[in-house]
């Protein structure tokens, strides 16, 4: 599967704006999928994450509250809503597939070292 992020850009502090990732090369309609972001200088950060029937969701402390994760299975597309946004929220978003819970169901809060199928990101920039 490819993973192509897009919607980011240069956004002003309490802005709002919604990330989309599109999949090609095969259906993820029975993956649980997520969103990755990584700062520059800093490490990998797990945003958000949603299972394949979109009825179980995740989202970090860090953004909880403010962000929303969805998806659409006929459009095989996941979307990122971002409210209320910082300037701590620049960085690269990366959507990715869930390669360890699978089927649906989520055991634990789901960590980064999980996800794979890396697709390209969308940089997110908030201006203070």
């Amino acid at each position: 599967v490819q993973l192509q992020a897009s919607g980011g850009g240069l956004v002003q502090a309490g802005g709002s704006l919604r990330l989309s990732c599109a999949a090609s090369g095969r259906s993820i309609w029975n993956d649980n999928m997520g969103w990755i972001r990584q700062a520059p200088g800093k490490e990998r950060e797990f945003v958000a994450a949603i299972n394949w029937g979109g009825d179980i969701t995740y989202v970090a402390d860090s953004v909880k509250g403010r962000f929303a994760v969805s998806r659409d299975n006929a459009k095989n597309t996941v979307y990122l809503e971002m409210y209320s946004l910082k300037p701590e929220d620049t960085a690269v978003y990366y959507c990715a597939v869930d390669r360890v819970q699978v089927g649906g169901s989520y055991y634990y809060t789901p960590d980064v070292a999980d996800f794979g199928s890396w697709g390209q990101g969308t940089q997110l920039t908030v201006s203070s």
